[in-house]
């Protein structure tokens, strides 16, 4: 198994409880986010000295949900300081950015990293439509025209024009292009049948996040194997990857008290103003085209959130306990879902950053020798 150190970047210090989106800055001091960056850019070059395969990063806007509104920035760094582990930005969000600048900076992240870019091509959840004024009706299209003409600024030599229904270039002819030949992998999310189509047929890596049991995410990655077969290949452990929530400690009880506080913050603080932004969005607008998942998104948030750690254990929608545990619950996944890649956050909501620490030296130690021959 390859285990990605997967990185929010939370705001851990909101006092209120926000309940509108977008969230007042008032009365932060942009001096503590400075040393905030400073914490976790550190947590994320040293984890692959700690055994983690992957580094990754994201995109987020206006909430403390996140302090990573252009991923590239921290994989430039990453790439300038770490040596062996994959730079996985998870990812950029296609359909709210100009494809054209996506296919630059990944392409100069890829080499100056030396050929270590995991490209995430990812729609986003709802409430960034709001924040760069994007219909969320059209995300699946631009997200689908964004992936073709990305991957040609990456695969054509010769200056060329694009006319597509989103986006026109009358010359295209990006420099650098990546190491990675023909592409750097495409990671993109597969939640549901009608992305599992499309990561099928770009034969991307299949991400899932936000797990409710183990059984609905065994149906999903069951339905993008069927797919691929489809399209004319198998997908491989390599292919799949999923997303946890970690909390690694020294006996399982001071696991689940730190997990415990930490999604008390994430999920009152941190998801409260999302969840009301993505309620006015899908209200608005069909932005799951022809589905009803937008409904299920939502209560899968709420089944989550409703659930106790040890009912999320149960579940397999989180992993939290002492290094044995840990050991026995990855297994677990491995051998129910095949996939070969974890995406894990440890840093939870408002996690101390001492018990990220420990979970690393934790995982260094007493998981990742027993789990990386899975």
């Amino acid at each position: 198994m390859k285990f990605n150190f997967f990185h929010l970047m939370p705001y851990p210090d909101y006092d209120k409880l926000p309940h509108e989106w977008p969230v007042s800055t008032h009365d932060i001091d942009s001096r503590r986010i400075q040393a905030l960056y400073k914490e976790y850019v550190d947590e994320m070059v040293d984890a692959e000295n700690y055994g983690f395969d992957w580094v990754g990063c994201n995109e987020h806007h206006y909430s403390p949900y996140g302090l990573m509104a252009n991923p590239n920035l921290i994989a430039g760094a990453l790439a300038r300081q770490t040596e062996k582990a994959k730079i996985a930005i998870v990812g950029n969000l296609l359909p709210l950015l100009n494809p054209i600048r996506v296919a630059e900076e990944y392409a100069m992240i890829d080499v100056m990293s030396g050929g270590r870019l995991i490209a995430g091509f990812l729609r986003g959840i709802p409430h960034e439509y709001i924040a760069y004024n994007i219909p969320p009706s059209e995300s699946r299209s631009r997200l689908r025209e964004a992936t073709e003409l990305i991957i040609k600024c990456w695969t054509e030599d010769e200056p060329f024009g694009w006319e597509g229904e989103h986006y026109q270039f009358p010359a295209v002819s990006i420099w650098p292009k990546p190491i990675q030949k023909p592409y750097p992998r495409i990671l993109m999310s597969a939640s549901n049948e009608e992305s599992a189509e499309f990561v099928a047929k770009t034969r991307a890596i299949m991400g899932i996040t936000l797990i409710q049991d183990l059984g609905a995410a065994r149906k999903a990655i069951e339905h993008f194997r069927n797919v691929s077969r489809g399209y004319g290949w198998e997908p491989t452990p390599d292919d799949i990857l999923v997303g946890q929530q970690i909390c690694i400690a020294d006996t399982d009880e001071e696991a689940k008290e730190h997990m415990a506080s930490a999604q008390t913050y994430f999920h009152q603080t941190l998801m409260r103003p999302q969840r009301s932004a993505q309620q006015l969005v899908l209200q608005q607008s069909r932005y799951y085209t022809g589905t009803d998942v937008g409904e299920n998104f939502q209560k899968r948030l709420a089944t989550l959130r409703n659930r106790t750690v040890d009912e999320q254990i149960e579940a397999g929608s989180i992993i939290c306990g002492s290094p044995e545990s840990v050991v026995k619950q990855i297994t677990r996944l491995n051998q129910e879902l095949g996939s070969g890649l974890l995406n894990l956050t440890i840093k939870v909501g408002n996690m101390p950053g001492s018990v990220v620490r420990r979970g690393m030296e934790l995982f260094r130690d007493r998981v990742a020798p027993h789990v990386a021959g899975l």
